[in-house]
This record gives C-alpha cells, structure tokens and sequence, in this order.
C-alpha cells in the first residue's frame, strides 16, 4: 500500500502584530519650567487662600480671593495630567 504524503507543519498563522510604542518614551519627561510652574500655582493659590483669612490682602476677607487661590491650585493640579 503507498504511502501519503505528510502535511507540512505550519507553526503560526498569525501575522506578527505590529511593535508598539510607549507614549511616555515617545515624547520624553516633562520640562523642568513645566514641573515649576505646576508647582507654583498651586503653592501660589494656598499663599493666596491663607492671605485672605489672615486679612494681608485687600479687601480681604473675599470670596473673590477664595475663588482666585482655588483657581491657581485647580490649574496647578490641571497641569498634572499632562505631566510625563
């Protein structure tokens, strides 16, 4: 009786899936004025937050003062999302 012939062995059917690429590596770390800024805004807005319960600035005691110190320190932490 004759002998068949033997399939050949396919080892992956797969494609190689394309190499992918770290974002963070891509762009590199963040600047150093960046880091300083974030930094500061929100250093500036409790600076600003506690002049105006210590009545340093004026027209103080403000709600205007409030929500300008919130601001800084919303922006500050704001920054830290883009932050590498």
């Amino acid at each position: 009786m004759p002998v068949s012939k033997k399939r050949k062995k396919v080892a992956n059917r797969r494609p190689t899936p394309p190499k992918r690429v770290d974002p963070v590596q891509e762009k590199g770390p963040s600047p150093t004025w960046y880091v300083a800024t974030m930094f500061a805004l929100m250093g500036l807005g409790v600076v600003v937050i506690l002049s105006n319960y210590v009545t340093l600035l004026p027209g103080s005691p403000s709600n205007a003062w409030l929500l300008i110190g919130l601001g800084g320190i919303a922006a500050g932490f704001g920054m830290t999302l883009n932050y590498r």
